[in-house]
């Protein structure tokens, strides 16, 4: 019997190859949130919307979204997505769409919808993955030039882009982008569906105006209830408090500066002379030391020095909140309640880096009454619909105490009651839970923003509710009163030996008082 051969190193080490991000990305789909059929097709949606929306906002236009979803099959779907944007550059085009990991927002510290340089590449790659077909893109960056119709596919075993046409052709948009992927996916309703998903985008963004067709051919226009952009967000320089020791060390290398004090002063935020000196000092590092030949131990040294020097808080004007008129607007838009809260707190800082919490409450109206509260999750507005169990926003409204707010709430349970609770966080870098951007990790920094902001909106509740009761009690009391005053007058009528039409008198006179008592 023959003795099968061991493998050795040289056979081992001939195995080896290098993987590109797009081979990985294929073999694991789902961190991406490409793990179902139904989520595919939320998946490739949200992440062009989100490219939409944002590029609409950096060039101040104000967005007019168009989603369509075309059904081929009972698997197969044509999703495409048109904005009014400012157009892409003809030659940026194959790269944005057929290379994972290519941007221009992961090194910016700005809010922004997407961070990755993955989401749009990423559902190309999966509608290549599972149909066979490029992605069709259609772009125009102004009347004056002609647009551009290109198919783009991706190579994955070297990560680069593959354009197989390319053309002008007639569009009578004057400026703007479509893009157009046939994936394998399936269209459902329900709370993680593409119609949740696109009510929510509305209520987030009051500024957009979107339309919408389903498979179904029903046609949905969600119109902007604002003409006011988003607040720009500016990019700013890291902050000393959220910079790693690797980080550090490339930094210090990569500098232009002359000195260690002027890379410090001129690459970070809030450095200033006195900051820079006091950072150096503390570890023992001459200010005119060149950047370049900082010592692996010094970079240490300096690591460890940073957080013993008090540092202002990083500028905010990176962030840009919705705002609470525009969540009241929203909402009143999209929920059917009769009271309505917003509050948006002050920038906060978790490692360096900025964040800002705003949260709205909608009770009352249509909403159900006999179940849990729907909790609402958004990151930079975006929604949040899947692993809402593992989310920090999650978290922070179950362990909020809504029971001294008026409502009925089980030990770890969501509230009961007609109540909407919507939560948002923007950020410069939101800690996401996985590269498929779902759930908020569980830093206590936002945690603790978010409990204080829906403290601050649950005591306006409770003045709500207990108002309520008050008002549901005197008008049950009016009631009681108004049903017996006939009997008061037939009484009166009685003992007083009073005429009918006097009787009418007394008893329209007591009911006057009874209103004017009402009104006070």
């Amino acid at each position: 019997m023959a003795v099968k051969r061991r493998a050795s190193a040289a056979d081992l080490a001939n195995r080896q190859r290098e993987i590109s991000i797009s081979e990985f990305f294929t073999k694991n789909r789902h961190l991406l949130g490409f793990d179902s059929p139904s989520k595919a097709l939320l998946t490739a949606v949200k992440e062009a919307v989100d490219n939409s929306l944002d590029a609409c906002e950096e060039a101040g236009i104000l967005p007019e979204i168009k989603v369509e979803l075309d059904a081929l099959a009972e698997d197969r779907y044509m999703v495409t997505v048109e904005d009014n944007g400012p157009g892409i550059i003809r030659k940026q085009v194959p790269k944005i769409f057929g290379k994972l990991l290519y941007g221009s927002k992961f090194h910016r510290l700005k809010q922004s919808r997407g961070q990755q340089g993955i989401g749009i590449s990423a559902a190309g790659m999966y509608a290549q993955l599972t149909t066979g077909k490029p992605v069709l893109i259609i772009t125009r960056t102004g009347a004056s030039r002609e647009p551009h119709q290109l198919e783009v596919a991706i190579d994955t075993k070297r990560n680069a882009p593959s354009v197989l046409k390319d053309k002008e052709i007639e569009w009578d948009k004057k400026h703007g982008t479509r893009v157009t992927m046939e994936l394998e996916a399936v269209y459902r309703k329900g709370q993680h569906s593409v119609d949740e998903y696109m009510v929510q985008t509305a209520m987030a963004n009051p500024h957009a105006r979107i339309e919408y067709r389903t498979p179904k051919g029903d046609e949905v226009t969600y119109e902007r209830s604002t003409e006011e952009l988003p607040v720009e967000a500016r990019e700013i320089k890291p902050h000393p408090y959220g910079v790693e020791l690797g980080i550090l060390a490339r930094m210090l290398r990569d500098s232009k500066s002359r000195t260690v004090l002027a890379a410090l002063k001129s690459d970070f935020s809030r450095v200033s002379d006195n900051v820079g000196r006091s950072i150096l000092k503390e570890a023992g590092i001459p200010e005119k030391r060149s950047p370049r030949h900082v010592a692996s131990r010094e970079v240490e040294s300096l690591f460890r020095a940073i957080p013993k020097v008090k540092i202002m808080a990083p500028p905010t004007n990176c962030l840009s909140p919705i705002g609470e008129d525009a969540i009241l607007s929203g909402m009143k838009k999209l929920v059917p309640a009769d009271w309505y809260v917003a509050r948006t707190r002050p920038p906060s800082v978790y490692r360096g880096n900025p964040f800002q919490v705003e949260v709205g409450l909608a009770y009352g109206g249509a909403l159900e009454s006999d179940g849990l509260a729907r909790v609402i999750r958004y990151a930079n507005r975006v929604p949040l619909l899947y692993q809402a169990g593992g989310c920090g926003i999650t978290k922070a409204v179950l362990t909020t105490s809504w029971r001294g707010y008026g409502l009925q709430q089980a030990r770890g349970a969501l509230p009961s009651g007609p109540l909407v609770i919507f939560v948002h966080i923007a950020s410069v870098w939101v800690p996401f839970t996985s590269e498929s951007k779902e759930a908020i990790a569980h830093y206590p920094e936002l945690l603790k923003d978010v409990r204080l902001a829906l403290q601050e909106c649950g005591r306006k509740l409770s003045a709500h509710i207990r108002r309520g009761k008050r008002e549901a009690d005197e008008h049950r009391k009016r009631t009681y009163i108004a049903k017996y005053l006939p009997y008061v007058g037939d009484a009166l009528q009685e003992i007083l030996s009073l005429s009918p039409k006097k009787r009418d008198q007394v008893v329209e006179q007591l009911t006057n008082m009874l209103e004017r008592s009402r009104k006070m």
